[in-house]
C-alpha cells in the first residue's frame, strides 16, 4: 500500500467512527420542567425570607422598645413588600433571559437559510 492510501483509509475510518459516535450519543435532556419548579421555589423562598425577616426586625424592635404588637404588624408589611419587590425583580430576569435565548434560537434558525441564498 502506498502513503496515499493509507491516509484515505485513516480518514475514512475516522470519519466512520465520527458517525458512530454521533449516532450514540444520547439526546439532549429537555430540563424545562425543572427549572420552572426551581424558579416557583426561588420565589416562594424569597417572598417567605421577606416575611420572616420583617418579622424578626419588628419582633426585635417591639422587645426593645415595649411596643407590643405594632412594629412587629409593620415590618411584617414591609417584608412582604420586600418579599414582592424580589419576586418581581426574578421573575423580569428570567424572562429577559427566555427572551434573549428565544432570539438565539431564532438566530440560529434564519442562519442557515441565508447561506442557501447567497
Amino acid at each position: 500500500m502506498t502513503e496515499p492510501d493509507q491516509k484515505q483509509k485513516l480518514a475514512e475510518l475516522e470519519a466512520r467512527i465520527a458517525a458512530a459516535k454521533g449516532a450514540q450519543a444520547p439526546e439532549p435532556r429537555m430540563d424545562e420542567h425543572y427549572s420552572q419548579a426551581q424558579l416557583a421555589w426561588r420565589m416562594v423562598i424569597e417572598l417567605v425570607a421577606g416575611l420572616g425577616i420583617g418579622f424578626g426586625i419588628g419582633y426585635g424592635l417591639d422587645a426593645l422598645f415595649g411596643t407590643s404588637p405594632w412594629l412587629m404588624i409593620v415590618f411584617i408589611f414591609l417584608g412582604f413588600a420586600a418579599g414582592i419587590q424580589t419576586m418581581m425583580r426574578s421573575a423580569k430576569e428570567v424572562q429577559e433571559k427566555q427572551l434573549a435565548d428565544q432570539a438565539e434560537r431564532d438566530k440560529e434558525a434564519d442562519s442557515p437559510a441565508d447561506d442557501e441564498r447567497t
